[in-house]
C-alpha cells in the first residue's frame, strides 16, 4: 500500500478549496494531460471526473469517482484506468497547527493493476505520490491567498 504525507501551509478548508475543484484535478494529479467534470457536482458522492493521459502520440482515457466525501475531511475516489483496472485514493485533510497534513493511500483495487500490486509498484507509487502531494501543496500555497502566514 501506498502512503505518502505532506505538509501544507494552508488551513484544511482552503486545502479543501481546491480538493473540492474538479477542473483543477489535472493541475496536481499526476499523469492527465487534461481533465473535466462529467457527471454530478464534484466532491459530492458519485460525481465523475473524465481524464486523458498521453504518453507519445499514445493517449488513454479513464474517469474517476467520488466514493465518500466528508468535506472538509476526507475525499475517497475510485479511479477508472481501462485494462489497468481501478485504484481506490483516499485523501485524509488534518489540522496540523497553522498547517495542514494530507495524507494520501492509493492501491490498485480491480483488474490488472490489483493483480499484479507488488512492493516494486508500491515503490513506483511512493515516487509519483511524492511529486503529486508537492505539486497539490504548490497547487493549494500558489491559488490561495494566506491568511495567517
Amino acid at each position: 500500500m501506498a502512503v505518502r504525507h505532506q505538509l501544507i501551509h494552508r488551513t484544511p478548508q482552503e486545502v479543501w478549496t481546491v480538493l473540492s475543484d474538479g477542473d483543477r484535478y489535472g493541475d496536481w494529479v499526476i499523469g492527465p494531460s487534461r481533465s473535466s467534470q462529467q457527471d454530478g457536482n464534484w466532491p459530492d458522492e458519485g460525481a465523475c471526473i473524465a481524464y486523458a493521459v498521453r504518453l507519445g502520440p499514445w493517449e488513454g482515457k479513464g474517469r474517476t469517482v467520488v466514493r465518500y466525501s466528508e468535506p472538509p475531511h476526507r475525499l475517497e475516489l475510485e479511479a477508472y484506468s481501462g485494462p489497468l483496472g481501478t485504484a481506490r485514493i483516499a485523501i485524509e485533510v488534518k489540522p496540523w497547527g497553522e498547517d495542514t497534513l494530507v495524507i494520501l493511500d492509493e492501491h490498485p483495487l480491480r483488474g490488472a493493476g490489483g493483480r499484479l500490486h507488488n512492493a516494486a509498484f508500491d515503490a513506483v507509487q511512493q515516487l509519483r505520490h511524492r511529486r503529486m502531494l508537492k505539486r497539490f501543496a504548490e497547487a493549494v500555497e500558489h491559488s490561495v491567498p494566506s491568511v495567517a502566514h
